[in-house]
């Protein structure tokens, strides 16, 4: 994930910046962000393919699942 950690940098100025001029004031409309996002989505995304990492098991709801139950014992 190395590779995506300038996007992410680029992404946390733009939503820092938005929430603190914008949201703050009452601007909800948050879609300026939102190509940046995209793109660092899609990269880490594509970096977890690369280590072989399941992003569905990743997006999976655990908690108070016998999914979990079954991790404790």
């Amino acid at each position: 994930m190395e590779a995506c950690k300038e996007l992410k940098a680029k992404y946390d100025r733009c939503f820092n910046n938005w929430f603190s001029e914008k949201f703050l004031r009452g601007i909800y409309d948050d879609s300026e962000c939102a190509s940046l996002l995209k793109v660092y989505t899609e990269c880490v995304a594509q970096a977890m393919k690369d280590q072989n990492i399941n992003i569905d098991e990743v997006n999976m709801a655990h908690l108070g699942t016998e999914q979990e139950k079954k991790t404790e014992d």
